[in-house]
């Protein structure tokens, strides 16, 4: 500095201090930074040039005035261009660093834009897939509706009480179920006496341990598991409906609950796995059948078929239609496609029905009642065409075998009651120990066992009708059992909240 003023003849610029950021900056640079910006360089507060603090310097002594054709000029000329260029080296620098600050902001907002974006798509997809199932028809009141999930929790079990309107049983839908029928009679004549290779014998079966028990498929300050189902395609995957409101598919083979469905605001006392679908069907006494899309844990369908308590569901061989039974006194055919109530019959004697389970043709039905009655109608002319008395209290329990010919019922009257539908009659009757509570009961794929649930689990050898193993291992009264494919397998529910599988260890 003191060789560029010896040069131009001038004295030095004075130093001066920022009293705000206590930087030191050559006076002439500061004034010029400031008339642009009016601003601290380093702080950013707002400073004048009065604010400066003159530092106090020796004096030197003034030159004389060079010519002006001289060097200095030249340096001058440089001196002013390396200050601009730090003071414009200085502002990008502080640019740069905002714009990152910025960007970064910037980026997070993308960032959490796209998040809604795509949760606001899936909704929509999944209320456009509801609606797609949804066929009002002009002047129905109270049809059954495809629910969004927002809206599940604000229905009330009282909205079940209005009854649909019947569709009526036109001659497409009957000659869809007869010609069914008519497909799975020849089956059943092809596949004649014999069973399948990989069927479990009778002495397997009597080896059968308990491999394996699941106790957290429900909430346990509410126990009991109360229904239960295997899915007849998927043989892993197991259905259960619970005394805490919810139903739980689970995978044997992977230890997995695969879905929760909430939506019920009672029980669930009746399930079922459809077939061919990632699709089950669950019943309650709050009034409401819900159909339910698996993967997604929504509610596909609401039917508000009945106004009691839904006591009995059985899938159609179609997969279309669900015949239900209630505490009202009326059992009724569905679609499940459309949700539309085809028809709704009330019992003969217009009492209760407790269960009700389709022939394996598809084209007769059977019903309990809580006077003791099993009925056999007619489901094409919608008729009570047969009556089996004999048992004691309310009927808990039917199950149709595979061949079409025999009816297993059961009552709480502790015993087992076969019947020959050829014949109308009873030709068997297992009596079990007195006080025998039986809840459930099923033939295995193949019509060659039987099992029953209640008090303990038990598998009967059909024909023979002896009893071939006997599983004590719950704690609590077991409410209901199934096969898996071909009998390799067997699976029980029980109050104790536990499902429990048994097989060959």
């Amino acid at each position: 500095m003191a060789l560029v003023c010896a040069l131009t003849n001038e004295v030095p610029e004075t130093p001066v201090v920022s009293p705000h950021s206590g930087a030191v900056f050559e006076k002439r640079v500061i004034e010029k930074y400031l008339l642009e910006n009016g601003c601290d360089p380093i702080s950013g507060k707002e400073l004048k040039a009065e604010d400066l603090i003159e530092l106090k310097t020796p004096a030197l002594v003034k030159p004389k005035p060079p010519s002006a054709t001289s060097i200095p000029a030249t340096l001058k000329t440089m001196q002013d261009e390396w200050d601009a260029l730090m003071i414009h080296s200085f502002t990008q620098r502080q640019q740069l660093q905002t714009t990152r600050q910025e960007l970064s902001h910037a980026l997070y907002q993308h960032d959490a834009a796209c998040r809604v974006i795509a949760r606001l798509n899936k909704e929509v997809a999944a209320a456009r897939e509801a609606l797609a199932t949804l066929k009002p028809q002009a002047g129905v009141m109270n049809a059954p509706t495809a629910i969004p999930q927002p809206a599940l929790a604000s229905e009330a079990g009282g909205a079940a009480s209005h009854p649909m309107e019947q569709a009526g049983m036109n001659a497409e839908v009957i000659q869809k179920l007869q010609d069914k029928a008519t497909v799975l009679t020849q089956e059943r004549k092809k596949r004649g006496r014999t069973v399948p290779e990989d069927l479990v014998s009778p002495d397997q079966v009597k080896s059968f341990l308990t491999v394996a028990s699941h106790p957290g498929l429900h909430s346990a300050s509410v126990p009991g598991i109360l229904a239960l189902d295997i899915n007849s395609a998927d043989h892993s995957k197991i259905l259960t409906g619970g005394n805490d409101k919810n139903a739980t598919v689970f995978n044997k083979d992977t230890e997995q609950v695969v879905a929760i469905l909430k939506g019920h605001t009672k029980k669930i006392t009746k399930v079922i796995y459809h077939p061919n679908e990632d699709t089950v069907i669950t019943g309650s006494p709050d009034m409401n059948i819900r159909i339910w899309h698996v993967p997604t844990s929504q509610t596909q369908l609401l039917l508000r078929c009945h106004d009691g308590p839904v006591t009995g569901l059985s899938l159609h061989p179609t997969g279309d239609y669900l015949l239900s039974t209630s505490s009202d006194k009326h059992w009724a055919f569905s679609d499940i496609r459309t949700g539309r109530l085809l028809t709704k019959v009330i019992d003969t004697a217009e009492v209760g029905l407790t269960t009700a389970q389709f022939h394996p043709d598809g084209l007769i039905f059977g019903t309990g009642t809580v006077d003791s009655q099993v009925k056999i109608w007619d489901l094409k002319e919608q008729s009570n065409v047969a009556n089996f008395p004999g048992h004691t209290g309310p009927i808990s329990a039917i199950s149709f075998s595979e061949n079409g010919y025999y009816l297993a019922t059961a009552a709480d009257d502790a015993c087992v009651k076969l019947w020959d539908l050829r014949k109308l009659k009873n030709f068997k009757t297992i009596q079990l120990d007195d006080g025998y509570e039986v809840k459930d009961l099923c033939f295995d794929q193949s019509g060659t066992y039987l099992a029953i649930a209640g008090t303990d689990v038990r598998v009967y050898l059909c024909k023979q009708w002896q009893d071939l193993k006997i599983f004590n291992d719950h704690t609590a009264l077991a409410t209901g059992v199934r096969f898996g494919k071909h009998a390799q397998y067997l699976a029980s529910t029980s109050m104790d909240r536990t499902l429990k599988l048994y097989a060959i260890e």
